[in-house]
């Protein structure tokens, strides 16, 4: 089982996501502990709701300093909008989910709204999600599971968006249970031993 941080900057639209999976028993996870970078963000408020330990840090230094007083294995950002620093212990733990097909649409400023539009100016047919495992550069990392979506040539960015993240609720989710089952180092392994 993965005993996990959630990292967000929002609404906490996945942590919902996880929260009502866990319950369901789909997701083999717990949550040990929330913590937002924005204050007073309704993602600290469900998370409050659901019963979880929540915090606001802002910075690495402190996100960390919250974290080494819980047992977790792996961090999920979860609509975090910092390029994050894990403790070395867990360096290798991080899971990410970008709203595009890595490598494409992705790196330093490609988040949100900005990437479904990228999307859509391009006038490419195809989108999705890709999650993997964050390293110190932004959408870099280990793929872990990437799932596809096709797009209608009237698709706005925001039709983008809610097609996106309809399968994002599916792919995390599923991420989080490849990991648990296979370990992160098989991830990584996967990467590092290519030639």
């Amino acid at each position: 089982m993965q005993k996990m941080a959630v990292l967000l900057s929002g609404s906490g639209r996945t942590l919902d996501n996880y929260h009502e999976r866990i319950k369901a028993g789909t997701l083999n996870a717990e949550i040990k502990v929330v913590i937002s970078n924005v204050k007073d963000v309704l993602g600290l408020q469900k998370a409050e709701k659901y019963g979880y330990p929540n915090f606001h840090a802002v910075g690495n230094e402190a996100i960390n300093g919250i974290l080494q007083d819980y047992d977790i294995n792996l961090i999920c950002l979860a609509g975090y909008l910092k390029l994050y620093e894990p403790p070395p212990e867990l360096a290798r733990s991080v899971l990410n989910i970008h709203p595009a097909l890595i490598p494409a649409f992705c790196g330093d400023g490609f988040y949100g709204m900005r990437v479904h539009r990228a999307v859509r100016a391009k006038g490419v047919t195809v989108s999705g999600c890709t999650v993997h495992l964050a390293s110190n550069i932004y959408d870099e990392g280990p793929i872990v599971l990437q799932k596809c979506i096709p797009l209608e040539y009237d698709d706005t960015p925001e039709d983008i968006a809610h097609k996106v993240f309809d399968i994002e609720c599916i792919a995390f989710p599923e991420a989080i249970n490849l990991v648990d089952e296979k370990g992160v180092d098989f991830f990584w392994r996967r990467v590092e031993n290519v030639t």
